[in-house]
């Protein structure tokens, strides 16, 4: 995944752990964008993404652990309800900054994001 100059590579390590890190790197990737992004909330989209991930990381250990079922249930609705907050930010930063695109009459970019929003919603 490309954020502007920052690459965020995960590997499986094959036991269902996945690590993640952020790489920075100052040359340019063509990725199909019809329009260049500018990203203010990248800083806290990656942080609230390590989060979670800790958080689900948590919830592994407690599978593993035999906690009890709804505990964990709990535990996953936590996780998703902090999945959905990132994706709140990530929405809000994006209409903040393609706004003018679509109102410029860029209609793809209206449907991209309407594709993206009806797959995050089911």
């Amino acid at each position: 995944m490309h954020i502007e100059d920052e690459e965020i590579y995960c590997h499986d390590h094959g036991d269902g752990l996945v690590h993640a890190h952020v790489h920075e790197h100052g040359h340019d990737h063509d990725h199909g964008h019809a329009h260049g992004h500018t990203h203010t909330q990248t800083k806290a989209v990656l942080n609230r993404l390590s989060r979670a991930i800790g958080h689900l990381e948590s919830v592994k250990r407690m599978v593993e652990d035999g906690r009890d079922c709804t505990e964990v249930l709990v535990q996953l609705a936590a996780v998703r309800s902090a999945l959905n907050s990132t994706a709140k930010v990530i929405l809000k930063d994006h209409l903040e900054h393609c706004l003018d695109d679509v109102s410029a009459g860029d209609s793809d970019q209206l449907t991209a994001l309407n594709e993206a929003i009806d797959k995050f919603m089911t």
